[in-house]
């Protein structure tokens, strides 16, 4: 006679929508946060903000002439959205001044997270080969910055790089320079700004990446005869591109819409699709352009990233 043991199914393997009904309605809340918090926080404003754009400047408090209002009926609201104009866009790309921002804050932003990807790489992996006593005090430097407000910070550099700054003053002390040099207000004052402010976002994501790699393949890599440096870019470096990727993203989309560091540390010349909207905001009082303007930042980030995300989905389900 034999035994039959009655193996128990996963619910696992069940389809999800039949998974989430049997655990009840308390797993579609926690599933629906999330969504809830992008439509609130995100699809809200970017549509108000999009409203905005389609409106015409006028000389009034708000200043804009809304092109169709939420309270109208159904019926003229229809009209008006049959009509709506898109010059505040078409005004951009005519306008050279708003191209070479968009330009500008891109090349910035390229340079800036490279540069930031150089310093801070060298700094993750020390700390990701530190001993493990030392990592949460490293950790701890790493995000200590953050307990101070990002503006005083800033300005803070203009101490420091100013001509009777700090640097200045320590390059003359010890004879490396005669006379002190003009970096603020240039772009290598932005650049960095951009460097100091934003490491711990690069820092951070590639600790993660690297303190967790298996140093068991480094060491056959050393028994098969691999130097140092050929182990690792074969072998670090890639499983470290996770954080490398993070870290860049991290970066660079904060840095292009920056205006903080430019408007501080830049001088006149320093030209940044941040201080440009700012300016039609704030100085011109034309509301609709700069909504157009941040539609299309937004749409200039969002789209690259939404595609290199895709990519990378379709090479996880190829392999």
């Amino acid at each position: 006679m034999t035994d039959e043991t009655a193996v128990p199914v996963s619910d696992d393997t069940e389809p999800t929508d039949v998974l989430m009904a049997r655990r009840g309605p308390a797993r579609w809340f926690v599933v629906a946060i999330p969504y809830l918090w992008l439509l609130v926080f995100f699809l809200a404003p970017f549509l108000i903000v999009f409203k905005l754009s389609l409106s015409e400047v006028a000389v009034a408090i708000p200043p804009y002439v809304p092109t169709f209002d939420l309270t109208d009926g159904a019926v003229e609201m229809w009209d008006k959205i049959k009509q709506l104009s898109f010059d505040n866009y078409v005004w951009l790309t005519e306008d050279a001044l708003y191209i070479r921002s968009y330009a500008s804050s891109l090349l910035v932003a390229v340079v800036s997270t490279i540069l930031i990807l150089l310093v801070g790489y060298p700094v993750a992996y020390g700390m990701a080969r530190a001993p493990k006593a030392w990592r949460p005090t490293l950790v701890m430097l790493v995000i200590l910055p953050f307990w101070t407000s990002f503006l005083i910070r800033v300005y803070a550099w203009i101490g420091i790089l100013k001509k009777e700054g700090l640097l200045n003053q320590l390059l003359m002390n010890l004879g490396v320079i005669s006379d002190p040099l003009t970096i603020l207000n240039t772009n290598v004052a932005v650049y960095i700004g951009m460097v100091y402010s934003y490491l711990p976002f690069m820092i951070l994501p590639l600790y993660a990446s690297l303190e967790k790699m298996d140093e068991s393949l480094l060491e056959a890599a050393a028994d098969l005869g691999s130097p140092p440096g050929r182990a690792f870019w074969q072998i670090t470096f890639p499983l470290s591109i996770p954080g490398v990727v993070a870290g860049a993203f991290l970066c660079f989309i904060p840095i292009v819409g920056e205006f903080v560091i430019p408007d501080l540390l830049g001088g006149s010349e320093t030209l940044m699709i941040g201080k440009t909207l700012w300016v039609e905001f704030f100085s011109n009082r034309d509301w609709p352009v700069a909504s157009a303007v941040a539609i299309i930042l937004l749409l200039v980030l969002v789209i690259p990233i939404v595609l290199f995300q895709n990519s990378l989905a379709k090479q996880g389900e190829a392999e």
